[in-house]
């Protein structure tokens, strides 16, 4: 090439998926693969209702489920998702405040891309990968972070937050994701309302990720960012893929807030759809059958049992993991997801786990070899030694190491000998050095 064509921050990587491939070379030696690294409900056992299926198999007779839908989404979804917000009390929109788009990978990456690129977002530590990546290839510089605790049960630490938007100009949004991924964290009302002070304060706009925000359990409660936002600027992300579940649906929306509070903000909407136009609109059939799946009378069960089913996977695991030496956990209370961290100064280079297939082990040795982080080379140990494939916490950008596993296996004995297995494997590797 007559010149480097890649834009920095290229080089970053997306851990969720980049350990497939690890793992899928460990299948080829005859290794089988529990897969805890992504949040995918099918994959793990998920059984869709027919009841559901009979809705889309209806939606398929309608001809209209094959063409172009309005740019930015189908018309009577967006009207029946406005109401839906309306109905909260909070913030009022119309359905020209409803954007789709194909997944909220797509629009995550179009609210980073639309920013210029000397304008910041500050989200959490650890972050979510594809708000991550986003972020930082349209900017080309390392993020902007608050820290969630993990000696306080991840909640975030406002004050910091508060201390970087102030010192730092270049932050003109914050990013929340509640319920939080990775760490299963839910945000309380009051924490909530406090982040939006701050935005109006130092005047930001707000972004949260609410993909989970009707999948909270354990008796934790919280409340929607339209219930709380007042006149701030700001933007919800919502999609279908976890809650129906439907991720192969790639269906996603932003529900945009008091876009005409502020000059600065419509302009920066505007130019989220005039990208949006370039690809005409988004998928057709999922937005058709948002509204007949949630309004089916079937549908809140459904939800209700898939949620009392993650409260006890998230109780399996907690009391599990919670008496293991070396690790710091928390119960998760929201999502599917469980981040658990290690003691500091518990890892190094040395510890190791038996693997008994000598191609494997030879295989491991190898990519342990290179300079990676410590919670990294627990992950490969233990996909190697048992085939439980986890996430590095580290991957979602931050030092505190970790994993990150899923709560989403519909076989619960299966899942407490899964849990079982890596609270042993996690005494063993620490212990291994000693």
């Amino acid at each position: 090439m007559r010149f480097d064509i890649a834009k920095d921050g290229s080089g970053l990587v997306y851990e969720i998926r980049q350990i497939v491939g690890v793992a899928n070379k460990l299948k080829e030696y005859g290794r089988e693969v529990i897969w805890e690294n992504i949040g995918d409900p099918i994959h793990k056992g998920e059984k869709i209702p027919e009841w559901m299926k009979e809705v889309l198999i209806e939606i398929l007779r309608d001809d209209l489920s094959y063409g172009y839908c309005p740019t930015k989404g189908v018309d009577e979804t967006r009207e029946f998702l406005a109401d839906r917000v309306n109905k909260i009390g909070g913030v009022q929109i119309s359905p020209e405040d409803i954007i789709f788009f194909n997944g909220l990978g797509d629009a995550i990456a179009r609210a980073y891309s639309s920013i210029r690129v000397d304008a910041r977002i500050i989200m959490p530590e650890p972050t979510y990968s594809t708000h991550l990546l986003a972020e930082v290839l349209h900017a080309s510089f390392p993020p902007n972070t608050y820290r969630m605790n993990p000696y306080r049960d991840w909640a975030p630490d406002l004050r910091e937050l508060e201390q970087k938007v102030r010192s730092h100009k270049a932050i003109v949004g914050i990013l929340v994701i509640n319920p939080d991924n990775p760490t299963g964290f839910v945000h309380a009302p009051e924490a909530l309302k406090r982040i939006v002070e701050i935005a109006r304060e130092y005047d930001l706009f707000l972004i949260f990720d609410e993909t989970y925000i009707n999948i909270v359990y354990n008796g934790k409660k919280t409340v929607f960012l339209s219930d709380i936002i007042e006149d701030v600027p700001g933007i919800s992300m919502k999609g279908i893929s976890k809650e129906f579940p439907w991720p192969g649906s790639r269906c996603g929306w932003m529900e945009i807030y008091n876009t005409h509070k502020d000059e600065k903000f419509e302009r920066y909407i505007g130019t989220i759809v005039n990208q949006k136009m370039s690809e005409v609109c988004s998928t057709t059939l999922p937005q058709m059958a948002i509204p007949k799946i949630i309004t089916h009378p079937k549908y809140q069960e459904y939800l209700n049992d898939r949620i009392r089913h993650y409260e006890r996977l998230s109780n399996i695991a907690y009391n599990i993991l919670k008496d293991v030496p070396y690790l710091i956990v928390n119960r998760s209370n929201g999502a599917f997801y469980m981040s658990v961290v290690f003691n500091e100064a518990s890892l190094n280079n040395k510890q190791t786990l038996p693997i008994d297939h000598p191609e494997i082990n030879e295989y491991v040795e190898k990519l342990v070899s290179e300079r990676i982080e410590f919670d990294k080379r627990f992950v490969y140990y233990l996909l190697g030694s048992t085939g439980i494939c986890v996430v590095p916490l580290t991957s979602f950008f931050t030092s505190t190491p970790g994993f990150r596993m899923t709560l989403l296996d519909r076989d619960e004995d299966q899942f407490e000998h899964v849990v079982k297995t890596l609270a042993q494997k996690t005494v063993d590797y620490i212990e291994s050095s000693q």
